[in-house]
């Protein structure tokens, strides 16, 4: 995780991911995002799929993410700041919500447990707060 320098969630601290280019992916997508953000290089064969989360936008749709979660347990190198995120680490129990997007409380738990789930959630009006969750 590491802290959002530039564009959507400056500020906010984040997980690491990004867009699925031409051709590729959810695992090289994951693979090649971690590397640019932190500079540690994560094997596809060793990311776990840990489900996924649709973010919906009804404000600004433009905004509307599909996303596929993982896990690693294994990676090569040590997190380095890149000009999108300084990285960091935080204990499981110790989770800086209060610097996170709203929704991570509600969904970051059951990755760190171990879960598998699908969510769709629903952003409130101001682009910010959660305006309801369904997990599956």
């Amino acid at each position: 995780m590491g802290l959002k320098k530039t564009g959507f969630g400056l500020g906010r601290v984040v997980t690491l991911g990004g867009h699925i280019e031409a051709g590729e992916t959810p695992e090289q997508a994951a693979v090649r995002e971690v590397e640019e953000e932190s500079g540690v290089i994560v094997a596809e064969n060793d990311l776990t799929r840990a489900g996924t989360i649709e973010w919906i936008f009804p404000a600004q749709p433009k905004l509307d993410m599909s996303t596929v979660l993982f896990r690693a347990h294994r990676w090569d190198g040590e997190p380095t700041e890149s000009d999108e995120i300084l990285p960091a680490w935080y204990p499981a129990g110790e989770m800086p919500y209060a610097k996170m997007w709203p929704d991570s409380a509600l969904w970051m738990p059951r990755l760190l447990a171990g879960d598998y789930f699908n969510a769709v959630i629903t952003i409130a009006a101001d682009n910010v707060n959660v305006s309801s969750v369904v997990f599956s």
